[in-house]
Parts: structure tokens; C-alpha cells; sequence
């Protein structure tokens, strides 16, 4: 994964720790699930957008 291996996770995790402090740590981890969440769903609006416009541009010719 991106060369990353568990000894560099945990360290990452433990500097973490440090600056931001055990009680931060789920309201940190909720923020990036909706911002992960959030940005799947504007990929998947926009795949929708895009399949729309084409459709109406094959309605159109068949009328």
C-alpha cells in the first residue's frame, strides 16, 4: 500500500496520538469517513450527470 508498511503506520498512529490526543481521535476519524463518504457520492453524481446527458441527447434524436 503506497510502499507504507506497518512499522510506518503504527509511527504515523503514535505521532497522532501525541498532537492531536486519544479524545480527538474519533471525532478526527468521523470527519475523514464524511469527507471520504462525500466524495464518492461526487464522483458517483457526476458518473450520473454525465450518463443523463447522454440519454437525452439519444431522446432528442428520436423524436
Amino acid at each position: 500500500m503506497f510502499g507504507i508498511g506497518m512499522p510506518e503506520l503504527l509511527i504515523i498512529l503514535v505521532i497522532i496520538l501525541i498532537i492531536f490526543g486519544a479524545g480527538k481521535l474519533p471525532e478526527i476519524g468521523g470527519a475523514i469517513g464524511k469527507g471520504i463518504r462525500n466524495f464518492k457520492t461526487s464522483f458517483q453524481d457526476q458518473d450520473n450527470l454525465s450518463d443523463g446527458k447522454k440519454t437525452d441527447k439519444i431522446e432528442d434524436k428520436d423524436k
